[in-house]
């Protein structure tokens, strides 16, 4: 790597730590008690592998986390995104046989297959949620990773005056309901033959301007917001 590339991959670096955490968690939680019922939460997310025969403990903890606040009523619905993207596991149906496994009612999941980076699983997990015609919807997942989707949240309320909660793991309550044992599923559904991974695809630069949310098209969705809106006031006027 030339020095150039490595100054440049230490300035980001640097630009992503200054917000990549948040602070807090519980503060969030208790927001979202009071505004709860959310319609949907988004739970970006993890590539699958196969040989794991326990729990992975990034997975685990996204998962739990949605479980707990769908059964205590904080969320109706959990939108599980994330296409097969470092696997040829697709990560949104094998996250829902999870979620059926731990109890959580298939009417009650939504899936989102786009997303390859976390920024995505924001925006496209905020798009169908959108087309469903929901109103409350939040980001659930770990506070550093929901650090880090901050500026895509802000987008997202720029461009479609909508805005995205966000309501990290409290991982003191994970602990407490870390009783269930590996759930078995079976991930056949998810697997895609005629996969390619992500690192075989894209460079290293293009994953990270992926992570900055830097290959969705926000010029073409602000412009079609822009026209709804005028389009609607017009119909008012």
């Amino acid at each position: 790597m030339s020095l150039l590339n490595r100054l440049i991959l230490f300035s980001l670096f640097a630009f992503l730590l200054q917000g990549c955490y948040v602070l807090f968690p519980k503060k969030y939680y208790r927001k979202a008690v009071e505004k709860a019922p959310y319609d949907a939460i988004i739970v970006p997310g993890y590539p699958y592998n196969e040989e794991d025969t326990t729990w992975n403990r990034i997975i685990q903890a996204r998962l739990l986390w949605s479980t707990w606040l769908y059964k205590k009523g904080i969320t109706k619905r959990i939108i599980y995104s994330g296409s097969d993207v470092h696997s040829p596991y697709v990560e949104a149906l094998y996250m829902a046989q999870y979620g059926k496994a731990l109890g959580i009612p298939e009417q009650a999941i939504l899936l989102d297959t786009l997303a390859e980076h976390s920024s995505e699983n924001v925006f496209y997990g905020f798009l169908l949620a959108k087309e469903k015609g929901f109103e409350k919807i939040a980001l659930a997942t770990d506070p550093f990773q929901a650090g880090m989707m901050r500026p895509v949240r802000r987008r997202v309320k720029r461009i479609f005056k909508h805005k995205v909660d966000h309501i990290p793991i409290i991982f003191d309550t994970i602990k407490m309901i870390d009783t269930v044992p590996h759930p078995i599923i079976d991930p056949s559904p998810a697997y895609r033959s005629n996969h390619v991974s992500l690192k075989e695809r894209e460079g290293f630069f293009k994953r990270l301007s992926g992570t900055l949310g830097m290959k969705i098209n926000w010029k073409k969705y602000r412009k079609e917001e822009r026209k709804k809106r005028k389009e609607r006031k017009n119909d008012e006027g």
